[in-house]
């Protein structure tokens, strides 16, 4: 094959995987803000394309099934929020920079319209048997991305077993104050109050530097 027709090729080529790529980004996209906007009784293969800018056609040729389109849909939208959590952690003062602080930015990150629809989507498992495995796989992937973040923020500040059972325990306590929140806002300032005594307990076991 003569060097010019060789080059387009690997060019064509390139290209064309670069496409596939940016059309499963706005499609992972899509179901994530589809999720967090109308939950999952409100998903639709339909509503997904629209939003991404793709044909039906596409979409099922990248993801042929809608819970492989989910699945898909879910790590992606896990790692966003790592990422914006991670990012959010390193601009906070000094002064915050601690347990407290990751904390209290988690539990913001739990009021956010993504986290809220993964919450919903966790919970529509229970009854759901089409959503059943994908939402057990969804929890242990949540927990092993909060005990790797805490890992990267707190290295060997706690035993591995210990930090298991902490992590798992934390995040079913902060899941049912998110529920709470999510009925009342806390008007009466009761999960505050739970928030702040996790957040005293936890500079106890890892003090601020």
């Amino acid at each position: 094959m003569p060097m010019s027709r060789r080059r387009y090729h690997r060019t064509s080529s390139r290209t064309q995987a670069e496409r596939r790529s940016a059309t499963q980004a706005r499609l992972l996209e899509a179901t994530a803000d589809t999720l967090a906007d109308l939950g999952w009784a409100g998903l639709s293969t339909t509503e997904v394309s629209r939003r991404a800018g793709v044909s039906r056609g596409a979409q099922q040729h990248h993801y042929p099934t809608k819970m492989e389109l989910v699945a898909a849909a879910l790590e992606h939208l896990l790692g966003r929020l790592r990422d914006e959590y991670q990012t959010a952690y390193t601009r906070l003062p000094d002064e915050q920079r601690n347990v407290a602080g990751a904390l209290e930015l988690f539990w913001a990150t739990l009021q956010q319209p993504p986290a809220l629809a993964l919450l919903e989507l966790a919970l529509a498992g229970r009854t759901d048997e089409t959503l059943h495995e994908l939402s057990k796989q969804l929890n242990n992937r949540v927990v092993e991305i909060i005990k790797e973040v805490f890992h990267e923020l707190f290295p060997e500040s706690l035993p591995e077993d210990v930090v298991d059972t902490l992590i798992r325990g934390l995040f079913a306590l902060l899941v049912g104050l998110s529920l709470q929140h999510s009925l009342d806002g806390d008007e009466n300032g009761h999960q505050r109050a739970v928030l702040d005594m996790i957040k005293a307990f936890a500079q106890d076991l890892i003090p601020p530097a």
